[in-house]
């Protein structure tokens, strides 16, 4: 391995299983520190043993992003141990169920929007001070194609995705001054669990690519060398 994120501090949401962990699995071997951050303490657990091979054990955060308070909490604790963050993938996502989009229960919608935006907002608003410490700050966030092109009963998912699209690209406009490079990558149809519940069952998903077959991009986006900004990057399986 060529080690291009040798001593990186990287967090991860939704490190525990499917894309995150694959992700996490990728940045070990190329050399970061990682934070993951994950509702399963076990399936946090498994992942970091996998990291174990490549270098130090990850720092494992179990909680809900939905708790937003602890977000406020989070950053003072790395400020604390790390004293700077170079990259953040906010990945954390929730699907949903299949619904038309008058029929949702309220509660769902406003879980689906907590976790898949407004938990990113709040991380990056409690993160940015110490990304600013970093030499070249890296941010990464997971979209989907339904952002631009909607799926019939997935309103809440698709909703979520488009704001959070205009969120980031709006925030590196904003940023385009420091050493930031802030991107959205669009990893397609992949054989996880989420893709499961999209498709409606693991044997439909068998065939998808792998989330490991997408992690290049996001060592792409996350090394110093990042060619992008502002963008939303295809993962080319």
């Amino acid at each position: 391995m060529t080690q291009r994120l040798k001593n990186k501090i990287a967090l991860i949401t939704g490190g525990s299983r499917g894309l995150g962990a694959a992700v996490a699995k990728r940045f070990a071997q190329e050399g970061a520190q990682l934070i993951l951050i994950g509702r399963n303490t076990a399936a946090l657990e498994a992942v970091d043993d996998v990291i174990q091979h490549y270098g130090p054990p990850a720092l494992l955060i179990p909680f809900d992003l939905t708790d937003l308070p602890r977000i406020d909490d989070l950053a003072r604790s790395l400020a604390t141990r790390f004293g700077r963050l170079d990259i953040l993938v906010g990945n954390a996502a929730i699907l949903g169920g299949a619904a038309p989009t008058t029929h949702v229960p309220p509660t769902a919608w406003h879980q689906i929007m907590t976790t898949n935006l407004h938990a990113n907002w709040h991380l990056l608003r409690s993160l940015e001070p110490l990304l600013i410490e970093a030499k070249a700050a890296r941010l990464i966030f997971v979209t989907s194609s339904v952002a631009a092109n909607p799926t019939a009963y997935r309103g809440p998912y698709a909703v979520s995705k488009a704001a959070l699209e205009m969120m980031v690209k709006t925030y590196a406009l904003e940023v385009k001054h420091r050493n930031f490079r802030v991107n959205l990558i669009d990893p397609g149809g992949l054989c996880t669990d989420m893709g499961a519940e999209w498709m409606g069952g693991k044997e439909k998903v068998a065939l998808l690519p792998s989330p490991e077959s997408v992690a290049e991009a996001f060592v792409r986006c996350a090394e110093e060398a990042c060619p992008f900004h502002c963008e939303i990057v295809r993962a080319d399986h």
